[in-house]
């Protein structure tokens, strides 16, 4: 209940919040300097990235940490399986040194395990369980706090797919920001 309860409260933040674009009012002839600076709109976390081959990332994670995705990248964990490929390993080393000694030292992340909709409710989401806990463990192995992991299932209550190919979207870890109010509850 407690996992469930951090999802909808990161799906509520995520929902509310809007690019907000920043405007400089110069009221003189000679404009000041530090007034007319633009300032970089906020990156758009509307939707995760596909990084690598079962790993999904949200855009403000991809721009602070400099991230970049993996072009040949199909978003699939094999069918009934957790284990990392070594494209995903080359991601998390790139987000745990983000974690640790980065522009997000210190942050705290949700990894959201997903799967494709065969197989019952309760199957779904312990494997998706064990693919967020898989890049737990190996995130944990680099250095990165328990207390910065939360590790949650959504199993294939999100699925979309409808065949081979689109299941193989559905079979995936998701790593978002965690919202401030799970930041101090740390990960379970």
């Amino acid at each position: 209940m407690k996992t469930m309860t951090v999802a909808l409260l990161l799906v509520a933040a995520i929902g509310c919040s809007k690019d907000k674009k920043s405007t400089t009012t110069v009221t003189s002839d000679k404009p000041d300097p530090a007034a007319t600076k633009e300032t970089k709109p906020a990156p758009n976390v509307t939707q995760d990235q596909q990084v690598s081959p079962t790993l999904a990332i949200s855009g403000d994670i991809l721009a602070a940490c400099g991230i970049k995705a993996v072009a040949s990248a199909n978003p699939t964990f094999d069918y009934d399986k957790d284990e990392l490929t070594s494209e995903d390993r080359a991601v998390l080393d790139q987000v745990a040194t983000c974690l640790t000694t980065g522009a997000l030292k210190g942050k705290a992340v949700s990894l959201i395990g997903r799967a494709d909709p065969r197989g019952t409710e309760e199957y779904n989401l312990g494997l998706g369980s064990r693919r967020s806990e898989s890049v737990s463990a190996y995130l944990a192995r680099l250095g990165v706090q328990k207390t910065q992991l939360g590790v949650t299932t959504r199993g294939a209550l999100d699925a979309s797919g409808s065949d081979e190919a689109s299941w193989a979207q559905d079979r995936r870890v998701d790593i978002q920001l965690a919202s401030n109010a799970s930041e101090s509850g740390g990960g379970s």
